[in-house]
């Protein structure tokens, strides 16, 4: 029976999912150029709001066969909680486009980008979701008839991280690297961050708005566990220390670190132990940083914020991770089984990159992907939005 308490509780979550889309917007700002920063903030504000009219309308449907078209009397049902599990999930769902912002900053135009993040939330993103979390398609079925236990993503490792993150790596090796970036001699020019403390502020707020993110994956009060909170904190931490050591006090690093053990441990986060969540967490912290550099230094893959790294491989090490130390020799809850989880974590990753490469692909040859070279010169800021976050004189 569902009662009020769980519609508060369900509906402080996806607030608390909603205030970390400004950490997204943060994230950004504070790593990219100057010339860049509103954009950083306009595109995390537009493609929430796309990604709400393309969940409701479309991809919720796709997803789990529910529509909103009737009265208002009958959507009040159960003191409105289909209406408010929609507005969590949807979070959930608008968390791709703002995976996919930070790694095609800088150059990409806006409104291709805009087009982009209606489909992929409209069709590719719920198209998995869809397959792991309401069993359509009947591959949960078979994942456990034949390995003991269907795919686990507690709270979205794979489902929203990893599809995310492979989604921006094709984005990204589409569009290009940023003019400069690379020379033809092998030197690489290097873009700071603008500000450390927007940087960290982004980091701090999604940190927060994580466990909301987590905890709150339970969808009923009466199903809330202390275990989720625990191993949550634990990743964070784990890959904090553990981004901080291998980066060498970088606060790049530092500050992506607690994300990377977050993304990874969602996953497992209800079935693993808390020693377990540490180890995931450190792993995928460490994991981050050689990645990033890896990628950005000798492929040469222009990713900005080290979206694919982050969110694409710690979220795919989460989903294996899940079958690793969820098992009772582990100290874990089981359920869980180790191929299910690679099969499905490989799954989600393909679905992202054939989905990635349709829409995108579509968009580079139809209306063009990037800024011209004296646009993205100028900046996105001024190109696309015809201001700039400082001025050089105050208005009197």
């Amino acid at each position: 029976m569902i009662n009020g308490n769980d519609v508060l509780f369900l509906l402080l979550g996806a607030v608390m999912i909603l205030a970390m889309h400004a950490g997204f917007a943060f994230l950004e700002l504070g790593t990219v150029r100057v010339k860049n920063q509103v954009n950083a903030l306009g595109k995390i504000m537009t493609d929430f709001s796309i990604s709400a009219i393309a969940y409701f309308f479309v991809g919720y449907w796709l997803a789990y066969g529910v529509t909103f078209f009737d009265t208002a009397s009958v959507l009040t049902a159960d003191k409105g909680y289909a209406l408010v599990k929609f507005f969590f999930l949807l979070t959930f769902a608008a968390a791709i486009p703002a995976i996919i912002s930070g790694g095609i900053a800088e150059r990409a135009k806006f409104r291709p980008q805009s087009i982009a993040t209606f489909f992929l939330v409209a069709l590719v993103y719920p198209f998995f979701e869809g397959i792991s979390w309401n069993s359509n398609y009947g591959i949960q079925d078979w994942l456990k008839n034949t390995f003991g236990a269907s795919f686990h993503d507690f709270a979205g490792s794979v489902v929203v991280h990893a599809v995310g993150g492979w989604i921006a790596l094709v984005a990204v090796m589409l569009l290009g690297a940023r003019h400069g970036r690379y020379s033809k001699d092998g030197r690489i020019a290097a873009h700071p961050p603008s500000s450390i403390p927007f940087l960290a502020l982004g980091s701090w707020i999604l940190i927060v708005g994580w466990f909301g993110f987590n905890v709150m994956s339970a969808q009923r009060l009466d199903a809330i566990s202390g275990l989720v909170a625990i191993n949550s904190l634990m990743a964070m931490v784990g890959g904090t220390l553990a981004a901080n050591f291998a980066g060498k006090n970088d606060p790049g690093f530092m500050h992506n670190g607690p994300l990377a053990g977050l993304v990874a441990i969602c996953a497992g986060s209800d079935i693993v132990h808390p020693l377990g969540a540490l180890a995931i967490g450190a792993i995928a912290g460490g994991m981050f940083v050689y990645l990033f550099t890896f990628t950005q230094n000798r492929l040469k893959i222009d990713d900005v914020l080290g979206v694919w790294p982050l969110h694409g491989v710690c979220g795919a090490w989460g989903g294996i991770a899940a079958g690793i130390f969820g098992v009772q020799a582990l100290g874990g809850l089981g359920g869980v089984s180790i191929y299910s989880q690679i099969i499905g974590t490989l799954l989600g990753i393909s679905i992202a990159v054939i989905g990635g490469l349709v829409v995108y692909g579509i968009l580079k040859f139809t209306l063009g992907l990037r800024l011209t070279q004296e646009e993205e010169y100028y900046g996105a800021d001024l190109t696309i939005h015809k201001v700039s976050s400082t001025f050089d004189r105050e208005t009197f």
